[in-house]
């Protein structure tokens, strides 16, 4: 029997970001757990094709000890790269609805409903919520740093951080099933 790969995307905007950053954090946190999950990531739009993860988001990556990704280069998502992934997380909801129209049967899940902090206006946890059921009122997109300056980096860092343990443990329950 042939070893079972689970597959994870995440996906932003232009994929220089927030999505390379996720990368790059849940591919450290499923190396340590001895996982064998492979990690890449794309963007919903092609503006940022063919250019190298942001100066910004390296220098964050860099700070905190991981390797910022000098191979990286943007890509769009398609439906194959969609639908040949166990679980997409999306950064936005409007990323998430882009990837279901693109694939609707694919696991699509909001990368911030991985965050235990994150919760409900009735304080309910948000953890495994169905897209449709979520509200879109931003609370939980990561917002984009590319706006911003360095400190924007550093809050997008640590939002992602906060949700890699969740995913973490979702990924490791579906491997166990």
């Amino acid at each position: 029997m042939f070893p079972v790969t689970y597959r994870v995307m995440t996906v932003c905007t232009g994929n220089i970001c927030r999505s390379p950053m996720a990368e790059i954090v849940l591919r450290r946190h499923f190396e340590a757990a001895g996982l064998d999950v492979v990690v890449d990531s794309s963007g919903v739009s092609d503006e940022e094709h063919g250019n190298p993860i942001d100066d910004r988001a390296g220098v964050a990556l860099a700070r905190r000890g991981y390797t910022a990704g000098n191979n990286h280069v943007a890509r769009r998502a398609t439906a194959t790269d969609v639908g040949s992934r166990d679980l997409v997380l999306a950064m936005t909801a409007r990323h998430a609805r882009h990837l279901r129209a693109l694939d609707p049967t694919v696991d699509v899940r909001l990368y911030r409903s991985f965050d235990p902090a994150v919760t409900a206006h009735d304080d309910a946890p948000l953890r495994d919520t169905p897209l449709g059921d979520v509200p879109f009122d931003g609370l939980l997109d990561i917002a984009d740093p590319w706006y911003g300056g360095p400190d924007d980096f550093e809050t997008c860092l640590d939002q992602i951080e906060a949700g890699a343990d969740g995913v973490l443990a979702h990924v490791r329950a579906a491997l166990a099933n």
